[in-house]
């Protein structure tokens, strides 16, 4: 059986030397995204500052190029637009407006413009999405992605070591902050979809270092007498191959995604295609080296074998 090996099996890559790098780089980069996420700030969507929402049914399958800029030509802001059950069935959602009477003249223009522009459209009633449940949307979006990173900090702890669980819950606030801060510089609207999206890169982030940390919990079974910067090298090295597979193949997958689909769902492949390439590195360059920083001294073996020899393989026993 043919298998691919994107690295060969005995590489001997010293990671732990560019740690410091590597945490120094993660912190400037996170301490930017949290700056930049207070000023400018997010480019929240309807979802989260309010607006009108409305369905249009088109007589053929909606051309949603053609509706957005139909729409954003009259200057009410920009809209978002999906397909909401068959594919003439659209839902549309507008930026609120300063008064309910502009936000009333606001529905009423496009409507009267889309049914001027594409003969046969039913415009169904609109609905308002007020600043209260905006709010509470908000609220209970970031209130996921905290009871998210609390799940996974019990999971690690309970399946590893408390050291193994704060290295993989800091890495993963580190990976969200800079997620926000991609949002901030790219300007894509922040909405449900945006945590959807935060969630999914949280569980792939957590999944890539369970991977590396299992290894590292094998390795020291193993190896009891080994330095555990030499170990820690030892586990990257072995699980690089399925580290850069799982990542490259999650990549070509929202490729697609990202260059050919629609505009709501194109920000959230953009968003995961990003996320994939900041989780596999945290994994490598920040969960490694505060597991590193941790675990130096308790998760060290003293009564032990021999060390293991240079080729990574365990010692053998004197009396074999």
């Amino acid at each position: 059986m043919f298998w691919l090996r994107l690295v060969p099996d005995d590489t001997k890559i010293q990671f732990m030397r560019g740690r410091i790098l590597g945490l120094v780089t993660s912190a400037v980069l996170s301490t930017a995204s949290v700056i930049l996420f207070f000023y400018p700030g997010l480019n929240y969507g309807v979802d989260f500052k309010g607006g009108i929402t409305f369905q249009i049914t088109t007589p053929q399958p909606a051309d949603f190029s053609v509706l957005r800029a139909d729409i954003d030509d009259l200057g009410f802001g920009q809209a978002q637009l999906q397909q909401f059950g068959s594919p003439n069935d659209v839902l549309v959602r507008m930026e609120a407006q300063p008064t309910d009477q502009q936000q009333q003249k606001a529905y009423e223009t496009i409507k009267q413009t889309l049914v001027d522009k594409v003969p046969g459209v039913v415009v169904g009633a609109s609905d308002s999405v007020g600043g209260t449940v905006s709010g509470e949307l908000f609220q209970n979006g970031m209130l996921a992605l905290g009871l998210a990173l609390v799940a996974m900090l019990f999971y690690i702890w309970f399946r590893f070591e408390w050291q193994f669980g704060v290295g993989a819950v800091v890495t993963m606030i580190l990976d969200v902050t800079k997620m926000v801060g991609i949002y901030v510089v790219s300007g894509f609207e922040f909405n449900l979809t945006s945590i959807a999206a935060l969630l999914t890169v949280l569980g792939y982030s957590v999944n890539d270092k369970v991977v590396v940390y299992d290894r590292v919990r094998e390795n020291l079974r193993l190896y009891k007498s080994m330095p555990l910067r030499q170990l820690i090298d030892l586990s990257i090295n072995q699980t690089l191959n399925r580290t850069i597979g799982t990542s490259l193949a999650t990549f070509l997958a929202c490729l697609p995604l990202a260059i050919w689909s629609g505009e709501a769902l194109q920000q959230f492949a953009v968003v995961i295609l990003i996320g994939v390439v900041v989780a596999t590195t945290s994994s490598i360059f920040i969960a490694a080296p505060i597991l590193l920083f941790l675990g130096e001294d308790k998760l060290f073996r003293k009564k032990a074998p021999p060390a293991a020899p240079t080729d990574g393989k365990p010692a053998a026993s004197k009396g074999a």
